[in-house]
């Protein structure tokens, strides 16, 4: 059972101020190829998973990004972390 929710929004830095969504597109496929369940919001992505799982998706996002040349990655995280359990649809069941 997943005892974490973990929102990343990752920004890039490029060399030539190249548009960063192709970027931001090769780190949700980190997140992707990790077997996670994940959603894509505008501004972040939610995992869910166990807490160093989900940690370390964010250590290869980052190493993703340094391989593809960026100078420098800003990743912004919240960690909602519930030793006994949590779940996306749990905590946000009673907005549906």
């Amino acid at each position: 059972m997943a005892n974490a929710l973990v929102s990343i929004q990752i920004i890039p830095k490029t060399k030539n101020g190249e548009d960063t969504i192709p970027y931001v597109d090769a780190a949700i496929e980190e997140i992707d190829q990790s077997g996670v369940k994940y959603e894509v919001h505008p501004l972040e992505t939610t995992m869910e998973g166990d807490l160093p799982e989900l940690l370390s998706i964010i250590e290869k996002m980052n190493t993703r990004m340094t391989e593809l040349g960026c100078e420098s990655i800003i990743s912004q995280v919240k960690v909602f972390h519930k030793p006994d359990g949590a779940s996306m649809s749990e905590l946000t069941e009673k907005y549906r």
